[in-house]
């Protein structure tokens, strides 16, 4: 029975040369897909290498607006916005010191009935405890327990020990004293967010002159 190579070489896939002999073939397709499945391997592992070495996301995040199809092929996350305003935001106890609304001015004659106390001893200063019933302070309506004293007429006494501070209501010679208070927490205003003392220092300006 006499076989057609060229039938063969069809059905195989596979190049014969032009004159052969019984099964003699010549396997050419066969290294071709071999090297062409090396290469492929070597492109996507080189591409594969560049996606790992930039595949950690921008520790700050992405704003949505400036996303590329290059940040979605890496896998870097964009950063919601819902997520960044929830950063952003301070808490809702939250009271600027540096903010001129959150302070208050009296004042007021003596005995002022105001009862204070000392903050803790690494931040300073004496804030109202409470206020005697039917006296001076009560009455006038303006002082709250918790606010912080901040001046003595145009002496700043933040952050004094407390016999200083009080030793400056003692002292005042006015027929009534104004007090400066700040409507806020110790920490607020002597922690990392409270205000500077320079603006402080202005702020008793303005205080005096209103």
């Amino acid at each position: 029975m006499k076989i057609n190579t060229s039938t063969i070489a069809l059905t195989l896939g596979i190049a014969v040369p032009a004159a052969v002999s019984g099964f003699t073939v010549v396997h050419k397709s066969r290294p071709q897909c071999i090297k062409l499945k090396q290469n492929s391997m070597l492109q996507m592992g080189l591409f594969d290498g560049m996606k790992d070495a930039f595949n950690a996301p921008p520790s700050a995040g992405l704003d949505s607006e400036r996303e590329t199809p290059i940040d979605r092929w890496m896998g870097w996350n964009v950063k919601p916005t819902e997520e960044t305003e929830s950063v952003a935001q301070a808490p809702d106890n939250f009271v600027d010191a540096m903010e001129t609304s959150n302070y208050v001015t009296v004042s007021l004659g003596k005995p002022m009935g105001i009862v204070f106390e000392e903050n803790d001893d690494d931040l300073g200063g004496i804030f109202v405890l409470s206020m005697n019933k039917g006296e001076i302070a009560e009455q006038n309506g303006g002082i709250e327990p918790g606010d912080q004293l901040v001046a003595v007429n145009d002496n700043k006494v933040a952050g004094l020990a407390f016999d200083d501070a009080l030793g400056a209501i003692i002292d005042s010679e006015t027929e009534k004293t104004q007090l400066t208070f700040f409507r806020g927490t110790d920490k607020q205003l002597y922690g990392p967010t409270g205000a500077s003392q320079e603006w402080l220092d202005e702020l008793i300006i303005k205080k005096i002159q209103e």
